[in-house]
């Protein structure tokens, strides 16, 4: 089969609503069979692929991420984001920034962080006189955090692909996010003060420090998954645990946002996302195989080295692929497609792995924003009730800020870079 057939066999299967992982599996499937390759290797490369002990952090990352969204560890975040910063004009806004970067250190999910978001930011900025359009935009982008900021899901599936080390990576996303962090909040006071928009009431000094106590247990909890796995007391998997335990405890009995009877029904929404991210894993690795056992790989090499491309020239044309790539497939089938075929061609470059991994995570967080499928977009969409090309509107600034953010990282590789070879000596 063609590689031109098999494309538009993708595509029309995803324009007929077929769900991503679906599409990767039939595809894969009928490119194997075009090719006669025995069906029977595909059980066999899955199970290799998938019995990475890096892995099982995965399901402990996302019953995290769901118990903090819906047992009121994220209304305590954004209680004490507000605490802080909610007094200043544009001051909601800038609370969904600050409480995403503290989800995000918990949760690792980009999904989780816009949905636990949206549904407390974004009515409380329409009552504040917000413009719609902004209001969705600003919690639609910030959630993009959650994929950057460690522990990342996105970094964790990089690992498994590349064989790096998940501290390492985890490190490398610190400062870019520091930089999107500000960027973004640069533009929020900005288009604030411009539209004129109100300051929030500042908490009198009781409600300020009620909120503080309050917000301390949610607040532990990045200190002790991340400072847990730098002193080297427990490992990556072991941090996920301790995060999916902690985040039950914390909220049944701190913040008692749901009850005992409802645990085994959030555990059960955990599995069923934890499965989408496999299935989505098991197709990828099988139409990315067929690429790599069709020379594809090979020729890219081929391309690099008659056309004598450079570093910078190599990635610019990565990132223009990715971002197409983005506007229609899942992010875990992007990094999962892309990082096998590339992985070859960084060595010969002198592209820094971990340098990469950055890159690729940048590229996945414009993806969530970027229609047809851009996942954070539906995600708002659904939790807020506004429409798709309303929220598509609002993330706009956002994108452009986050291309910034991609052409800063591209070129100058210590930001991603730094933090690792300071801690690790790369």
């Amino acid at each position: 089969m063609s590689p031109l057939l098999a494309l538009s066999g993708f595509m029309l299967l995803l324009l007929a609503g077929f769900p991503v992982f679906l599409v990767l599996g039939i595809v894969s499937l009928a490119l194997f069979a075009a090719e006669g390759q025995p069906l029977v290797s595909m059980p066999q490369l899955f199970i290799n692929h998938l019995k990475s002990d890096t892995l099982v952090s995965v399901p402990f990352f996302v019953i995290a991420a769901t118990f903090m969204q819906r047992g009121g560890i994220a209304k305590a975040l954004v209680d004490f984001a507000y605490g802080w910063i909610g007094g200043v004009r544009g001051g909601i806004a800038l609370v969904c920034v600050l409480a995403t970067m503290v989800f995000s250190a918990i949760s690792g999910s980009s999904v989780a962080t816009a949905m636990a978001m949206g549904t407390l930011l974004v009515p409380a900025m329409r009552n504040s006189g917000y413009d719609e359009r902004f209001a969705l935009g600003v919690v639609a982008s910030s959630g993009t955090l959650g994929i950057l900021i460690p522990p990342s899901l996105a970094m964790i599936l990089f690992a498994v692909v590349a064989g790096e080390s998940v501290p390492q990576l985890f490190l490398a996303g610190v400062l870019p996010a520091v930089v999107q962090i500000c960027l973004f909040s640069i533009w929020i006071v900005y288009f604030s003060r411009r539209r004129g928009y109100a300051a929030g009431e500042r908490l009198s000094g009781s409600e300020f420090w009620a909120v503080n106590r309050r917000a301390l247990p949610a607040m532990l909890l990045p200190a002790i998954i991340l400072g847990g796995i730098y002193s080297g007391l427990v490992t990556v998997n072991e941090a996920a645990g301790m995060a999916a335990f902690i985040s039950i405890l914390v909220s049944l009995i701190f913040y008692k946002g749901c009850s005992l009877a409802e645990v085994p029904g959030i555990l059960a929404d955990s599995i069923k996302a934890t499965a989408v991210i496999f299935f989505i894993t098991i197709g990828a690795l099988a139409f990315g195989h067929w690429i790599t056992s069709e020379g594809f790989a090979k020729r890219m090499i081929d391309y690099v080295v008659e056309n004598e491309l450079s570093a910078w020239q190599f990635l610019l044309l990565i990132n223009a692929v990715m971002f197409l790539l983005g506007m229609f497939l899942e992010t875990v089938a992007v990094i999962l497609i892309v990082v096998p075929l590339v992985l070859p061609l960084l060595a010969p470059l002198g592209i820094d792995p971990v340098h990469f991994a950055v890159i690729i995570v940048i590229n996945m967080e414009i993806a969530l924003l970027t229609p047809p499928v851009g996942l954070n977009l539906f995600i708002m969409s659904s939790t807020t009730g506004a429409p798709v090309d309303e929220v598509a509107r609002g993330v706009l600034p956002f994108i452009v800020l986050l291309l910034g953010l991609l052409a800063m990282v591209t070129f100058i590789p210590q930001l991603s870079l730094f933090l690792p070879e300071m801690f690790y000596g790369r």
